[in-house]
């Protein structure tokens, strides 16, 4: 039975995080102290150094060798299961896209499991769940965040061949990008160059504006091939280009470089235990130390920057939340009766679904001008209502 002590143990855990929250959103729509490019720079702060360090902080100190694969299988095979049917919806079915995929996969089964998941079930349930929020954040980050970026690449790598070759897709033979473009999302304007070889095939070369030669050759989009090239050699042409695209994300994102050496460093120290040094160690700390007040604060500023908290509508929103807070939670519990969990870490597994919608997920449907609207809306109401949300799993749970 849960007591008004646990209760209270809950609420003190999390209020501290909404402090930051709500001074930061005070001080941009009441106080005026930050203007928004100041945000900006506070934001580009915590991307670039404050959750970097967080995440090698936890992953570090974490033991890569004690993994819950009992618990990773449920949460793997609950996103398995969404992520397949939505395919078969998008496939087999006039309403489904692959926009709405993205969108509804991001919304149901990406929570917010290391801000907000590691002092909130740690609260809960005790001091084991951390290192259950990280596994699951290692996970995340190593696979669900890296599909993630690759089904936004595809949609971007379809939207350019389908504008730049809408007739002569098929004849693409090969398609190289220059090393100026990061990425497909749109956001820079990009030219296609194509040259046609002796079997009318297209070799294309894909620039980004500022660098693009001055060549015009209409011809070479929309001229018609009596032999087109085979849908195989096509697909083996987009997968190239997608997977270009994505290693080029990965490798300018500092999460990355952050997760695989605190994995790294984890494998060393809980194998032969070998300690960092300790200037290494306290300067690492410093800056972890501030990535939860910081990463909240920011989250504050990004709040108030915002022309109102709902803006996809109330309809949207509802339909946001009860994906977020209802549908990922029941598939989880299914997944996890499944692998045959029980107890408190079935409750852990449950309350850990329920969380708010991660952050990652909103970044990339900003940069890829996805839904924004939506998972912006998820993100900020999200937050607000957590605490009740949890709540009441939380005592739903312990009856």
């Amino acid at each position: 039975m849960i007591k008004g002590k646990d209760l209270y143990e809950v609420v003190a855990a999390i209020v501290p995080l909404y402090v930051a929250l709500f001074l930061a959103y005070g001080s941009v729509r009441w106080w005026k102290i930050f203007t928004p490019e100041q945000c900006s720079g506070i934001n580009r702060f915590v991307s670039v150094f404050a959750v970097p360090f967080l995440f090698f902080h936890f992953i570090s100190n974490n033991n890569p060798y004690t993994m819950n694969f009992r618990f990773l299988a449920a949460d793997s095979l609950q996103k398995v299961l969404i992520l397949v049917a939505l395919v078969l919806w998008n496939t087999f079915t006039k309403w489904g896209s692959i926009n709405l995929t993205i969108t509804l996969f991001s919304l149901s089964t990406l929570p917010n499991t290391l801000i907000m998941g590691v002092p909130l079930l740690k609260a809960m349930y005790g001091d084991f769940t951390t290192t259950l929020m990280i596994q699951i954040v290692v996970f995340q980050i190593v696979i669900w965040f890296t599909l993630l970026l690759f089904m936004f690449e595809y949609r971007g790598a379809k939207l350019l061949i389908s504008e730049q070759f809408p007739e002569t897709a098929g004849a693409i033979a090969s398609l190289r990008v220059d090393s100026s473009v990061s990425s497909l999302n749109g956001r820079e304007p990009l030219h296609a160059d194509a040259e046609i070889g002796e079997n009318g095939e297209l070799h294309v070369v894909v620039r980004s504006m500022s660098r693009s030669m001055s060549i015009n050759k209409p011809s070479a989009f929309n001229k018609s091939y009596s032999t087109p090239i085979p849908s195989s050699l096509q697909n083996a042409v987009m997968i190239n280009l997608i997977l270009t695209m994505v290693w080029r994300n990965l490798i300018r994102n500092p999460n990355t470089y952050a997760s695989i050496l605190g994995l790294i460093w984890s494998l060393i120290f809980f194998r032969w235990n070998i300690k960092m040094p300790s200037i290494i160690k306290g300067s690492i700390e410093i800056i972890s130390n501030t990535g939860l007040g910081i990463v909240m604060f920011s989250l504050g500023l990004f709040m108030a920057l915002q022309p109102k908290i709902i803006t996809c509508g109330k309809t949207l929103t509802l339909l946001a939340l009860a994906l977020k807070f209802l549908v990922g939670p029941f598939i989880i519990l299914a997944t996890s009766k499944i692998v045959g969990m029980h107890g408190i870490l079935l409750r852990v597994t449950i309350v850990q679904a329920a969380l708010p919608q991660g952050i990652v997920p909103f970044v990339f449907a900003r940069e890829y001008n996805l839904h924004a609207d939506i998972l912006s809306t998820t993100v900020i109401f999200g937050m607000v209502v957590v605490l009740p949300v949890t709540i009441i799993y939380y005592v739903i749970l312990g009856l």
